[in-house]
């Protein structure tokens, strides 16, 4: 095995372990969000009921009541943002783990001797960079996608 194939096996796998990484942070912080929604619509139910059923109480504190429940949905809204965020962030790395996995088959028909190649190789070969082209095009507009909403929240 030369060099430069233990090398590019060595990256492959640390890209890997990256992406899988990140995709195990993501899965956490998706499910604290589902029990962060949880608990806040818990807190906002508590609070609409308070201010239904209280009528009689000082204007005061209906005030700091609805003061309350809107900023558990400002909060909800925030999270509802993140959590948007974070399901792009799982698009964008399943996309990326393709394209490696195209990458990889691709390297290895380009590495075949042009005069060992099959017509069904050469085939092959150019299905899986129609793919890749794919692939990368999705990538693209996820980003194109994300910076749109940056730009909006700005």
């Amino acid at each position: 095995f030369p060099t430069w194939k233990r090398t590019l096996a060595r990256r492959a796998r640390e890209s890997q372990m990256k992406r899988f990484c990140r995709a195990q942070a993501i899965q956490r912080r998706l499910e604290e969000i589902e029990v962060t929604f949880r608990e806040l619509e818990q807190q906002g139910i508590k609070l609409e009921k308070l201010l239904r059923d209280e009528n009689e109480s000082p204007a005061d504190q209906q005030t700091q009541w609805t003061n309350q429940l809107l900023y558990l949905v400002q909060k909800k809204n925030n999270l509802m943002t993140e959590e948007s965020d974070l399901m792009i962030a799982v698009q964008e790395l399943k996309l990326e783990e393709q394209q490696c996995q195209l990458d990889e088959k691709l390297r290895s028909y380009m590495n075949k001797e042009d005069t060992l190649k099959t017509p069904e190789d050469e085939k092959a070969e150019q299905e899986i960079l129609k793919q890749l082209v794919e692939v990368v095009n999705k990538r693209n507009v996820l980003i194109q996608l994300q910076e749109e909403k940056r730009l909006s929240e700005l």
